[in-house]
């Protein structure tokens, strides 16, 4: 409630959607949908805004059109305001349905580009500036009423978003909105040039909350926005005051916090998306390799490089990952990987993936990498998404019922149709220890200590 008292002019908040779905479930044991219902109840006047990841919905996989359709139309209903779609691949294709399901739903579909390479620099001539004035062109076209620039890995370097933006805004009337993350340290210097370039909207954290693989700052923008033509009008005290108490809150999960300390200019290296950057570290460290976790970063690009330079976004970026860790933790070198006389055991993944199940990259997969990982298999070419039959929803409400012990309602179908396995568990869970959401959360994660009480409300009024 204190962002729609203090901070009404916020255009959206993003609270939902991409990993903060099946984070709920499987490590909080919180029900996605009861936690953005509560921020619908405490915050009726800014936009609600989520991530959608075109037909892999808020999941990993290619689901049927009618799953992700179903999936659309209950998170509108549930207050969703503005879905931000993309593609793994920036394949427009894989977009439709969900931009389609989102416009049928009545409500604000931001079509988005995701950005890698340089603009500016004409080696990486594949991700050019008249790529992306395509791309918007193309989005614009299947009907996207705002055109989001998703910055994953922060790779959008100041001098080129001030060229990007200005060239956007004469090339579509639609209102454009930036997305950045500060694993570099100077994304702000990328979110300023944007402003000055005529960009509509930019995405900020609060300040407690900020930088590293988070975004840029909130309270900072603000105040360096302040007194000119572009003034955001927000209330700098108010931010701040948000600000300390999340403060308070980050340090309760201390012990999940990302070793990484610093700007580190490795990212224009490895392109890792800041959403990827801390959890594949931490995978590295489980498979003994956080001592060479350098060698982790070059690996991803040789891969990146070994698969065609591709967007590298949930869930391609898994891919590439995936393949980077095999890589250290086997010996292998990109010349192995790519001499088709040496046998690999590819993970699944990648195998998937150069099958074209995820979709198609420009250009097309490296043809000889290709061959070798399929072996023998036959590619495909069209949208995955037209080769999956429907899928029958009663029968899946049935099969859930048998797993959980009572039968779903329309939202709790699909989470099942997203993670069935992540939702059997939470739902079984919640059935056997209630809603543990309302436990202090030092207590949910470090437990009680020996002769220690607390008070729980269950709900108002109710103190167990």
């Amino acid at each position: 409630g204190a962002y729609a008292a203090a901070l009404p002019g916020l255009l959206s908040l993003e609270c939902w959607g991409g990993a903060t779905f099946d984070v709920a479930m499987r490590f909080l044991t919180e029900d996605p949908w009861e936690r953005l219902a509560e921020i619908r109840e405490r915050v009726p006047n800014i936009l609600l805004q989520m991530l959608l990841r075109g037909s892999n919905a808020v999941g990993y996989a290619n689901y049927p059109d009618n799953v992700v359709r179903f999936f659309v139309r209950q998170a509108a209903d549930a207050g969703i305001d503005l879905f931000r779609v993309f593609d793994c691949l920036n394949w427009v294709e894989n977009m439709r349905v969900s931009m389609d399901a989102v416009r049928e739903a009545g409500k604000l579909c931001e079509g988005a580009f995701c950005y890698t390479g340089d603009i500016l620099d004409p080696s990486r001539a594949k991700y050019s500036l008249k790529y992306y004035v395509g791309l918007t062109k193309e989005l614009e076209a299947a009907g996207a009423h705002v055109i989001g620039i998703k910055d994953m890995a922060g790779l959008l370097k100041p001098a080129a978003a001030k060229k990007l933006v200005a060239t956007l805004r004469e090339e579509t009337g639609l209102p454009i909105h930036f997305h950045t993350h500060d694993t570099s340290g100077i994304s702000a210097a990328s979110v300023l040039a944007a402003v000055e370039a005529g960009v509509d909207a930019v995405d900020a954290a609060v300040d407690s909350l900020s930088n590293l693989t988070s975004q840029p700052t909130l309270g900072s923008i603000v105040e360096a926005l302040k007194g000119t033509e572009r003034d955001t009008g927000l209330d700098a005290t108010a931010i701040r005051k948000i600000s300390f108490y999340f403060e308070a809150v980050r340090a309760q999960y201390l012990a999940f916090e990302s070793d990484l300390r610093f700007g580190a200019s490795e990212v224009y290296l490895h392109e890792m998306p800041g959403g990827q950057f801390t959890n594949l570290k931490e995978q590295a460290r489980s498979l003994g390799l956080e001592e060479r976790w350098h060698e982790v970063a070059q690996a991803y690009a040789d891969v990146n490089r070994l698969f065609g330079d591709i967007v590298k976004v949930t869930p391609s970026s898994k891919v590439v990952g995936d393949l980077a860790l095999m890589m250290v933790a086997s010996g292998l070198t990109p010349a192995d990987v790519a001499d088709p006389k040496k046998e690999i055991a590819f993970p699944d993944s990648v195998v998937q993936m150069m099958r074209g199940d995820l979709g198609q990259p420009p250009g097309g997969w490296p043809p000889e990498l290709q061959k070798k990982v399929l072996k023998g298999e036959t590619p495909i070419t069209v949208r995955p998404g037209s080769l999956i039959p429907p899928a029958d929803l009663d029968a899946e409400r049935k099969a859930a019922t048998e797993k959980i012990g009572f039968e779903p309602d329309d939202r709790q179908l699909a989470s099942y149709l997203m993670y069935p396995k992540v939702f059997s568990d939470f739902a079984r869970a919640q059935e056997t220890y209630g809603p543990v959401s309302v436990l202090p959360t030092p207590v949910y994660f470090y437990c009680l200590g020996v002769g220690e009480e607390i008070l729980v409300e269950l709900e108002k009024g109710k103190t167990l």
